[in-house]
C-alpha cells in the first residue's frame, strides 16, 4: 500500500493507557511537541490500546491530563488503534500473501525447555538484543494443510514473521536515518539488523496486532515523518525498516533519545509510581519543574 510522504514535518506521541505516565514519558512527548514546533512542524497523539486486558479508560483520562498539565497540545482527533484493527488485518494478510508468515504454537514453557536441551548439548541459543531467545521455528516448514491443522486443533497460536524468507523477500540491505546519536542532531545511516530479532510475532489469537506491525501501519497512515523515542526501542527499528520494505511504507527519521533512569540505574517503569507525572503535580511541583529535570541532559 504505497503511501506518500507529506511536505510538512509531522511528529506523534504514542503511548499506551496500561499505566499512568512516568518522567520518561514526560520526555519523549516534550520533544516530540518541541521539535515539531521548531520545525513549523504537526504534533499528533496516538493512543496504542490494542491490548484490552491491560488498557483502561482511565489511564487514557490520565494521559490528556498529564500532557495538558505540561502544556503539551496536539491535533484532534486522537488515533485510537482499537479503532483500527481492520487496517492491521489487512497488512497481516498481505504479508501471508507473499509466504512471509506462519501459525506458531509453542508456549513459553517450551520455548524454555528448547533452550534448554540445546544448551545442555553445548550449543549457544542466539538471543534478540533484549535478551529473549529467539524462538525455535519448529512449524515455519509447515505445509498449508499441516497450517490448516494447527489453527483448527484450538490451540492459542501467534502468526510470527519467516525472518530469513522476509530478510530475503526485501531484496538487498536496509537502513535508517538516525538523529539521536549526536548532539547536533545529524543523521547518521544506520545498517538495520533485523535477522537479530528472530521470527517476531505479528499478531495473536488474543491480540489482533502487534507493536512491530501497528506501530509502521499507524505511522504511515498518519503521515509520520519523524519518530521521536527511548533508545530502548532503537534496535528495534531494524524489524520496522523490513516491515516498512515488505508493505511498500514510507521510512520516517528515527531519532532515539536517552532513557530516565531511576535511582537504582533502570529505566522508568509505569510501576514505579514515585517518577509518575502524577505525583509530581500532587507534590506542589510545576510543569517548568518537570521540564527542567528531563531536559537537563540530552
Amino acid at each position: 500500500m504505497p503511501i506518500s510522504r507529506p511536505e510538512q514535518p509531522v511528529f506523534r506521541f504514542a503511548p499506551s493507557p496500561n499505566g499512568l505516565l512516568h518522567l520518561g514519558h514526560a520526555l519523549s512527548a516534550i520533544l516530540n511537541h518541541d521539535m515539531a514546533a521548531a520545525m513549523g512542524g504537526r504534533f499528533l497523539l496516538r493512543i496504542e490500546d490494542i491490548d484490552r486486558t491491560r488498557c483502561r479508560p482511565e489511564f487514557e483520562a490520565a494521559i490528556f491530563g498529564d500532557l495538558a498539565w505540561l502544556g503539551l497540545d496536539w491535533e484532534e482527533p486522537v488515533r485510537r488503534q482499537s479503532e483500527h484493527l481492520g487496517v492491521y488485518a489487512a497488512a497481516l494478510e498481505r504479508l501471508k500473501a507473499m509466504g512471509l508468515v506462519y501459525p506458531a504454537v509453542m508456549t513459553r514453557g517450551e520455548i524454555r525447555a528448547a533452550v534448554a536441551a540445546a544448551e545442555a548439548k553445548g550449543q549457544a541459543w542466539p538471543r534478540d538484543p533484549d535478551g529473549t531467545p529467539l524462538y525455535p521455528g519448529r512449524e515455519r516448514g509447515f505445509t498449508p494443510d499441516e497450517q490448516a491443522a494447527l489453527l483448527a486443533s484450538g490451540r492459542s497460536y501467534a502468526w510470527r514473521l519467516d525472518m530469513g524468507e522476509a530478510v530475503r523477500c526485501a531484496g538487498g540491505p536496509l537502513t535508517w536515518r538516525e538523529t539521536g546519536l549526536s548532539q547536533s542532531g545529524e543523521a547518521a545511516s544506520i545498517v538495520a539488523d533485523p535477522a537479530a530479532w528472530g521470527d517476531v510475532i505479528l499478531s495473536r489469537s488474543d491480540a489482533p496486532s502487534s507493536y512491530h506491525l501497528s506501530v509502521v501501519v499507524d505511522d504511515a497512515l498518519q503521515g509520520i515523518t519523524h519518530v521521536v523515542r527511548g533508545r530502548d526501542l532503537y534496535h528495534a527499528t531494524s524489524v520496522h525498516r523490513l516491515l516498512q520494505r515488505l508493505l511498500d511504507l514510507p521510512q520516517p527519521v528515527y531519532h532515539h533519545h536517552r532513557l530516565v533512569l531511576g535511582p537504582d540505574g533502570r529505566k522508568l517503569s509505569k510501576s514505579d509510581s514515585d517518577t509518575g507525572i502524577a505525583a509530581f503535580r500532587a507534590a506542589g511541583h510545576r510543569p517548568a519543574d518537570v521540564r527542567a529535570m528531563v531536559l537537563g541532559e540530552r
